[in-house]
């Protein structure tokens, strides 16, 4: 039994946040981490993380060995000790012999126990910053994303996708037609703020109603979850206060521990935290939730700050889910294949992408996008992601399911975004502005929403 402990406690054992009112402890494996080193290594070369990484991987290989030996003769120790206390009692041996024996034992374990908690806890603080490794699919290039395919273009006319439209502006367009105020908001909350006004407030909730009826249809669960969530849950899924560029990404709330999520993919991926399945579990569970997100690196560095594009709060459609490694790249395939339905029906002129590593975060193992070309700004656009984090954040959750009666495994779980409601407004817009007749003409698949109507127009 102490053996099967100890193991446990080497694959198992926390990082240095201890389990809280939320949260277990961090459930790494290091044994993975040392058997596949030059995997993790490679995966930190290629995402074009810092080379300390690389040496925390060392520091893990060297010295999960030693936490081991030591773990051994503290045991050993252990065993020594409850045959002593045996012997006392049963008044086997000269009493005075054997206490001055466990005197030593208990001074000999002291110092090991100390270096053991320490040592611990320094190899499981590194093992938690480790980015997730890779799927093989994701593309060779560090930078440069993989073109899986076109949707209602063609390779012909994308090409020819290469310059802006100014009369196709959404930000111009939906000012003179009355359906979003910048002026006013910027005066209201500041800069990156704005109104959906009349049918601009409509085509929101149609946009909504269309994305959470397509997801019901296909065995999706609604969920409306809160949009201020604990800091651990935030850090837990892998998510961080500053990006890459050292800018605020994520809106704290002052003197407390929480803050407002960037996407309801946090607190979907906490629902089920500190939660064992049982074998009988059906997965995949899948969620859809609806909620406000808030995003304070919106127009960072002076990007995008034009229009909605990149705001700081918006309502988002997620997808995620629950379910097992085995499946999961497999699930990856029907998120994307599902927000591929969205966009044909849609009728946007967009391309799906294969995410390079330098665009995947922490947790995702792989990742698409879908871009949308928006002619009024020049460019393609991220309407959606889907990522599949492997059991990156279930381990840190604590959420696992009985494979069988003796094996207890961590899930997998995937997210994707079923809808972005202001950049697909953008695209809708730019898309679908015809400048002969002044009018937005709206998707087919929309109108149920929107009161029957086919167009928007000044007059709203």
């Amino acid at each position: 039994m102490l053996k099967t402990k100890s193991k446990l406690l080497l694959r198992y054992a926390s990082t240095g946040t201890k389990n809280s009112s939320t949260l277990l402890r961090a459930q790494l494996d290091l044994n993975n981490i040392t058997t596949r080193s030059e995997e993790y290594k490679s995966s930190i070369k290629r995402r074009q993380l810092p080379n300390s990484l690389i040496q925390d991987i060392d520091f893990i290989t060297k010295n999960r060995p030693i936490l081991s030996q030591t773990y051994t003769k503290i045991n050993t120790l252990k065993r020594e000790r409850n045959e002593l206390a045996d012997k006392i009692k049963n008044k086997d041996e000269n009493s005075e012999v054997l206490k001055n024996r466990l005197k030593d034992i208990k001074n000999e374990m002291k110092p090991m126990e100390k270096f053991v908690k320490e040592l611990q806890e320094e190899l499981y603080s590194k093992a938690e910053a480790l980015p997730n490794l890779l799927d093989d699919s994701v593309p060779q290039s560090e930078t440069q994303e993989e073109l899986v395919a076109y949707i209602n273009t063609s390779p012909e006319e994308a090409s020819s996708f290469n310059k802006s439209d100014s009369k196709r502006d959404h930000k111009s367009i939906g000012e003179r037609f009355g359906i979003v105020d910048f002026t006013t908001a910027s005066r209201i909350a500041g800069s990156s703020w704005y109104y959906l006004i009349g049918d601009g407030a409509l085509l929101e909730q149609a946009l909504i109603q269309y994305g959470l009826s397509k997801a019901r249809s296909i065995g999706y669960k609604m969920i409306t979850p809160p949009s201020i969530v604990k800091s651990e849950i935030i850090n837990a899924c892998g998510f961080k206060p500053n990006d890459q560029n050292n800018e605020k990404q994520i809106y704290q709330i002052e003197n407390e521990p929480r803050a407002l999520t960037g996407t309801a993919e946090i607190p979907l991926g906490a629902y089920h935290s500190s939660t064992i399945f049982s074998s009988n579990t059906k997965f995949p569970l899948k969620y859809i939730g609806i909620s406000r997100a808030y995003r304070a690196e919106a127009g960072a560095s002076g990007k995008d700050t034009k229009g909605l594009y990149r705001v700081h709060e918006f309502t988002k459609l997620e997808l995620f889910h629950f379910t097992t490694m085995e499946k999961s790249k497999e699930e990856l395939e029907e998120i994307k294949d599902f927000q591929l339905q969205i966009i044909k029906e849609l009728g946007l002129k967009a391309r799906l992408l294969n995410m390079p590593t330098s665009d995947l975060g922490s947790p995702a193992m792989k990742k698409y996008d879908i871009e949308a070309w928006m002619p009024g700004r020049g460019s393609w656009g991220e309407l959606t992601s889907s990522s599949n984090c492997g059991d990156y954040q279930s381990r840190r959750l604590g959420i696992r399911y009985n494979v069988s009666d003796e094996k207890i495994g961590h899930v997998a779980t995937l997210n994707g975004t079923c809808m972005a409601i202001p950049r697909v407004i953008v695209a809708i817009i730019e898309q679908f502005y015809d400048p002969e007749l002044d009018i937005i003409k709206i998707p087919e698949v929309l109108r149920p929403y929107m009161d029957g109507k086919d167009v928007i127009t000044k007059n709203t």
